[in-house]
């Protein structure tokens, strides 16, 4: 069971990995919110990019909560839900930009740009209904999700501190996108990816290894007396002297 668990942490490091590296694609590579852009190729590659981050991001972010479950409490409990929740929110937006938006921009071109009056203003003609509100709603979850994450993870010191620190700041600075160009604001996304593959890759290499480490004489054999000390779990346990003795 021990072996399972530990594979399931190292495919959920690398899922993590692969998620904060497409974050950071995402981020250098996201074209312009207009609707001139959504027929473009580079378009539909960034925002596939954009869904598989979020599907490995949910993965991901599972296993590097389980991994520090119990030292990060509340704390990183609400801010992996708030992530998670984020990611899934995310992910139905970024299908309907990759696979929806480029074969509807000719025939239904209010629908285009209404749906980019969400991001960059002014609401369009077409009714959205909820999804302005929904996608609204994304802000606090992923600034918030990100704080206490990365608070939480700083300060439980089983994964590298300084990439939850990292993490937390990489949200805090989210609001400083507005005050970019529109081409530019994507571009903030680039140190959480960067902090996400960080865990990731901590989580993967991570090493969860049993040793047994022996004093042993040319021929192979303990003489009577010698001290066999073996390491599991963590644990040490010293053997000396023969079986019968005890």
């Amino acid at each position: 069971m021990k072996t399972s668990n530990d594979n399931l942490l190292r495919l959920a490091g690398l899922a993590a990995l692969l998620a904060g590296i497409c974050y950071v694609f995402v981020g250098l590579f996201h074209p312009a919110n207009v609707a001139s852009a959504v027929t473009t190729t580079r378009w539909q590659v960034v925002h596939v990019l954009a869904c598989a981050m979020c599907f490995f991001g949910l993965l991901g972010m599972a296993g590097l909560y389980a991994r520090q479950a119990v030292k990060t409490g509340w704390l990183g409990l609400a801010g992996y839900l708030l992530l998670s929740l984020w990611l899934t929110i995310v992910m139905g937006f970024s299908f309907v930009e990759a696979f929806i938006l480029p074969h509807v921009a000719s025939a239904v071109p209010t629908f285009v740009q209404s749906w980019m009056g969400m991001f960059n203003g002014p609401a369009g003609t077409f009714d959205l209904g909820i999804l302005p509100t929904i996608w609204t709603s994304t802000a606090p979850m992923y600034i918030g999700g990100g704080l206490l994450f990365g608070i939480a993870t700083f300060r439980a010191g089983i994964l590298p501190r300084w990439a939850g620190a990292l993490l937390a700041l990489s949200v805090a600075l989210a609001p400083v996108a507005a005050l970019l160009p529109n081409a530019a604001q994507p571009k903030i996304a680039v140190p959480f990816g960067m902090a996400l593959a960080w865990l990731g890759f901590a989580l993967l290499s991570e090493r969860r290894t049993e040793g047994v480490v022996a004093v042993l004489p040319p021929q192979g054999r303990a003489p009577e007396g010698c001290g066999v000390m073996s390491q599991r779990g963590g644990i040490r346990h010293i053997r000396v002297g023969n079986d019968h003795d005890h």
